[in-house]
């Protein structure tokens, strides 16, 4: 039996596909509604007016004040310690894989937990730039065990059009690359951000202008959730960040808290439907059998666009500039060095996987597509224990239309063997999702920043993809 074209649009209006990415939907917050810990922060309230801020006007909240900032850490309830991880050490980073795995982001149903491996955390955790300073964690003083974790990482972000940075805020070249844009801020009189994320003793090269820090990981033991050791855990890592001459950052939640400045929503592309239906993270639909849905998802075995191929260290000269000036076409995105480049875009085995198009004529690259692997545990089920998903990641077009090169990452992640393909509808997505035969989740991500005033970005307008 075969479907018309008809039939298949008006099954993909019917999909009902769970989201489990970050739980399940957060619920709307009231107006008025208090927050004690973020309304002590410098951070737009929920009531505040966001929209009509131009780009003229946003920027710091608080004026960057090395002098007030603390110089001791922030004190912990009694039998806890602060530590520093150095998670090149195995028996430190597997402490951390280890917290994440059990306590870490699950859904709202419990019946998947996300799985971070190892290589995942080092890749996200130890960009150009890193400190293990920034690898925050809160140890038992008697026994040692690691109960809780935040860290961060330096980057290069701008918000409709200006560097996100303590000083003056140089409006991006048009045409520039990053390093032309922290040129820009360093002969406007913009505060040295590079020196403080990345100085001499830092335990990676940073990239110039890594004005701001993006916060993941922030993890608390389950049984220790009643001690309110995450707003500590947040204070004392904003206060390492600032001794470093850094007082903006991003981060995102799956909740929503005071204020976001996007939001946006998770769709998911099934590969290997049999798996997602057993399992419960999609349903099968009214009228649909088995077959007839695996069918539906079907993909060819090879990718579509003629020079697609794996990338190589000798493609990141080409490619850094391509995608930063794609990224520039977005309100809120992030610029890298060629260093970070290489560290967020060469693909590592199992953890980040990314493709170029060679042009067969000019033999020069002209489009570039990425995802990164994030499985979850499945939690008390006979036949499965893992859920394996690709995530989309960055890309840039100049030739292939983005959503050839979308078809092509779903092909070469089936044959990868991931089961589902998430995408936020972010960067250029969102058009191209239904006609992929994505389905909508009912996660959102929610977009913030730290110290920073600004107008909302609309999904569409955000090119800045958090791991």
């Amino acid at each position: 039996y075969f479907m018309s074209a008809d039939e298949v649009r008006e099954l993909l209006g019917e999909l009902q596909v769970e989201a489990t990415r970050r739980g399940n939907a957060p619920r709307e917050a009231e107006a008025g509604e208090r927050h004690a810990f973020w309304d002590t922060q410098p951070v737009p309230g929920l009531e505040e007016d966001t929209d009509t801020i131009g780009a003229g006007n946003g920027g710091p909240i608080h004026a960057a004040d090395p002098s007030k900032v603390r110089a001791e850490p922030f004190g912990l309830p009694a039998s806890f310690e602060w530590a520093d991880l150095d998670l090149s050490d195995v028996a430190q980073s597997a402490e951390l894989y280890t917290l994440l795995h059990e306590n870490y982001v699950e859904d709202g149903d419990h019946m998947f937990r996300f799985d971070y491996s190892i290589p995942f955390i080092r890749w996200a955790m130890q960009p150009p730039g890193h400190r293990n300073e920034w690898h925050v964690g809160v140890r038992v003083s008697q026994t040692k065990k690691l109960v809780a974790f935040i860290g961060c990482t330096p980057a290069d972000l701008f918000c409709h059009g200006n560097r996100v940075q303590p000083g003056p805020m140089p409006t991006a070249e048009a045409g520039g690359a990053a390093d032309d844009s922290a040129a820009a801020a360093a002969a406007a009189g913009g505060a040295d951000c590079a020196g403080g994320a990345g100085g001499a003793d830092s335990d990676g090269a940073a990239g110039e202008g890594q004005c701001v820090v993006e916060v993941n990981f922030l993890c608390v033991h389950k049984k220790l959730r009643s001690k309110r050791l995450a707003p500590v855990l947040i204070r004392e890592i904003t206060r390492r960040v600032n001794l470093r001459g850094i007082f903006q950052a991003s981060y995102t939640a799956g909740v929503v808290l005071p204020k976001p400045v996007a939001r946006c929503r998770y769709w998911h592309r099934s590969l290997n439907p049999k798996k997602l239906i057993e399992v419960g993270f999609s349903s099968l639909l009214p009228r649909m059998t088995m077959v007839r849905t695996i069918k539906l998802y079907a993909l060819p075995d090879a990718p579509l666009t003629p020079g697609v191929r794996p990338i190589t260290a000798d493609d990141v000269a080409s490619c850094c500039p391509k995608l930063n000036a794609y990224l520039r076409r977005f309100a809120l995105a992030p610029q890298l060095s060629e260093d970070e480049f290489r560290h967020w875009m060469l693909t590592r085995e199992g953890v980040v996987y990314t493709f170029v198009v060679v042009d067969p004529s000019s033999c020069e690259i002209t489009d570039l597509f990425s995802f990164y692997s994030l499985p979850s545990s499945i939690l008390k089920h006979e036949k499965h224990t893992k859920l394996h998903a690709a995530y989309c990641y960055y890309y840039f077009s100049t030739k292939t239309p983005v959503r050839d090169l979308l078809t092509d990452a779903l092909i070469l992640a089936k044959r990868l063997g991931f089961d589902v393909f998430n995408a936020l509808d972010l960067l250029d997505n969102e058009e191209h999702l239904k006609e992929l035969k994505f389905g909508i989740g009912d996660g959102h991500l929610q977009y913030y920043l730290y110290n920073w005033r600004c107008g909302t970005v609309a999904a569409k307008q955000v090119g800045l993809v958090l791991l």
